[in-house]
């Protein structure tokens, strides 16, 4: 498991919530943080809480005018002066957003100013008995500290305090008996207690709000925390961190809806590890995992970080890139990058047959193009048909998707679909080429040719039909067919005494595929000496166990195996070692390049090499006489063109032998 996965595991391992964390070593600093979290409600309670204090404040006028008349002018004065005062304090305050202390000694000191100014004018009174009893009043500036304003417990306290030692001294100093002392004494203590407890209380539910708030806040962090890291893990490929298919899936149709509404065009790149499944099987899969993670971290630091692009694992050893570009030069541009980025690293991979001896990437990209009728899946098929192409051109290269090219356009996808109903709708047929002896001149051999036609019967060229078969698989049954037919045309006919069909790797790779040409050979009554197949040099072909396997399974039941266009691929040399061709056809190019003397020379080169290997020798594409001249002085044995004889209806190539046969007759 990759670090990035594992990471996202840890994310969900159990988290204690930070209120147990914080509250039994330092409950100091919780109570710190409660303070700090609480002025925002001290600061919302100080305003309506002066407002309600001084309007009740300014209503006990009525009282100074029923008890006090004498110095009720001088109260109400008083009064406004020190609401008025406060309320203009605690504005000034506010609007210059002073400290939530400065708020709270402003409300205090509007208490302790207000009851003063309060009971100065109203001691002055010459109604004494009245201002004995008046005095009671002032417990209500006490209670005024603990309930009307959200103050801190000790200051609250304080504030009570200074209210009390006034209230004392005030008593003290009033005419009154021992008696109304003591009792008017221990009215003013008990008030003190209870108002004062009152608001104990109150800090303290604050208190244990704010603990429960705090703890549901934790649990509520913890737990998005886990759903993020479960996200992320439900998102995330866990050997290489990148993104999984999920998510690659879900971006895409960000950036496709993207597209479609604002017009912000993207490309999607796809990757494949080049001849991976060999890693694999050589070094382990344990290396072929730190491989592809090599690769992974490599692509991630050149795609997000360097082109701030969004890369996922698309599959088994295929990566997807989802990139935001403006030009089709971008595009590529970005896949050569990519294609560097990874050679660059110098995985050894000594198990390839294309003559590299390091790991690299194969890059099938795909732009956004207005078209009618447009879907989001057509974009990912696009970059898959560029990437079978960069694949079938040799791999480690990059392939943009052209709508203009037969191979990739929407055509191919006509074939496709074409293609699985030719053998049903008769679409498909084969034609014949003959192979003749150079020495005698006489035809021993022929070629069976696939041709496919539109069901209008416009003719398909084979160089545009047999890519899309191999690429959607339906090579495998066609293939079936063409030797079935071959066998049943023309092996029955014993003046042909060889035919050769073409066939794929795709079907030399499939299981089973030499019984499925022991039972056509079965089928037919041939011995499967009279059949030769053909594998084509120029198309890719991985030497592993399977397809080596198969080919010594065919040459078992006698079937010849040829190596077709020989010298236009990169593996000929080596399938000459590794197996024990019956004949080897030398390419067109060869033979028409003999025109100069450095391409006679070359010409010649081959022909010895390959007679020192032992094959027999095929020569391609002759055309002239003089081209077949040039064969005889070299004593090639076989020569196939249209100088020999074009691709026919198998009626046609009849002929050819039953000619000389009528001929002998007469």
């Amino acid at each position: 498991m990759s670090n990035y996965a594992i990471s996202a595991v840890g994310e969900l391992a159990p988290v204690e919530p930070a209120i147990q964390a914080e509250a039994l070593p330092e409950a100091a600093e919780l109570r710190a943080l409660f303070h700090k979290e609480s002025q925002a409600a001290r600061r919302t309670a100080a305003r309506p809480g002066l407002y309600i204090a001084v309007v009740i404040y300014l209503l006990f006028a009525f009282s100074d005018i029923l008890l006090v008349p004498d110095v009720a002018f001088y109260t109400i004065a008083a009064r406004l002066a020190v609401g008025v005062t406060a309320l203009l304090t605690l504005e000034t305050l506010l609007r210059f957003h002073a400290p939530t202390k400065w708020l709270d000694v402003t409300c205090a000191g509007a208490i302790i100013l207000g009851y003063i100014g309060w009971l100065v004018p109203t001691a002055a009174s010459g109604n004494q008995e009245s201002v004995s009893y008046y005095m009671v009043f002032g417990t209500i500036f006490m209670m005024s500290a603990n309930l009307f304003f959200t103050f801190q417990f000790r200051f609250s306290v304080i504030t009570s305090a200074i209210i009390l030692s006034i209230l004392y001294a005030v008593n003290y100093f009033i005419p009154s008996t021992l008696t109304y002392k003591l009792v008017f004494g221990a009215f003013y203590i008990s008030c003190f207690v209870f108002t004062s407890y009152i608001n104990w209380k109150l800090n303290r539910e604050r208190y244990n709000v704010f603990l429960n708030a705090l703890e549901a806040r934790n649990q509520h962090r913890e737990a998005t925390e886990r759903g993020k890291a479960l996200l992320k893990l439900s998102r995330t490929d866990p050997l290489t961190g990148l993104e999984n298919r999920r998510a690659v899936d879900e971006r895409l149709r960000d950036l496709w809806h993207g597209w479609q509404r604002d017009g912000s065009t993207f490309a999607v790149l796809l990757i494949d590890v080049d001849f991976f499944k060999r890693f694999n099987d050589y070094y382990g899969h344990q290396k072929g995992d730190r491989c592809l993670m090599e690769v992974a971290d490599s692509l991630r630091h050149l795609v997000v970080e360097r082109r701030n692009a969004s890369i996922g694992r698309y599959g088994g050893e295929e990566f997807i890139v989802l990139a935001q570009l403006k030009r089709h030069e971008d595009v590529l541009d970005l896949a050569e990058d990519i294609r560097r980025e990874v050679e660059a690293l110098a995985i050894t991979h000594n198990e390839r047959r294309d003559g590299s001896q390091m790991v690299t990437v194969s890059v099938g990209a795909a732009f956004t193009r207005d078209e009618a009728g447009t879907k989001l899946e057509r974009i990912i098929q696009e970059a898959d048909r560029a990437l079978y192409l960069a694949k079938a051109d040799g791999r480690n290269c990059v392939h943009l998707f052209d709508p203009n090219d037969p191979q990739t356009s929407d055509e191919s996808e006509n074939i496709a679909a074409l293609l699985k109903i030719a053998i049903e709708r008769r679409l498909v047929s084969l034609v014949f080429q003959p192979i003749a002896n150079v020495r005698s001149g006489n035809v021993e051999a022929m070629e069976a040719l696939m041709r496919l036609t539109m069901p209008d019967e416009t003719a398909v060229p084979p160089s545009l039909f047999i890519p899309v078969a191999e690429r959607t698989g339906t090579i495998l049954e066609l293939g079936r067919w063409a030797i079935r037919t071959a066998c049943r045309e023309l092996m029955s006919n014993e003046h042909i005494r060889t035919i050769s069909v073409n066939v794929s790797p795709v079907q030399l790779k499939a299981p089973g595929f030499a019984a499925s040409v022991a039972a056509a050979l079965g089928e037919a009554g041939v011995t499967g000496d009279r059949l030769a197949l053909e594998i084509t040099e120029g198309l890719e072909m991985e030497m592993h166990s399977d397809v080596l396997r198969c080919i010594s399974d065919l040459k078992l039941l006698g079937i010849k195996v040829w190596l077709d266009d020989f010298g236009t691929g990169f593996a000929g040399l080596s399938w000459l070692r590794l197996i024990d061709f019956d004949t080897v056809k030398i390419d067109r190019s060869f033979l028409h390049d003999c025109v100069t003397p450095r391409g006679r020379a070359m010409f010649q080169d081959i022909v010895g090499l390959l007679r020192n290997r032992g094959p027999k020798i095929l020569v391609e594409g002759v055309e002239s006489e003089e081209q077949m001249a040039l064969l005889r002085r070299l004593d090639i044995d076989h020569a196939q063109g249209f100088h020999v004889g074009r691709p026919a209806p198998a009626e046609s190539v009849r002929t050819l032998f039953e000619a000389p046969k009528r001929q002998r007759l007469a």
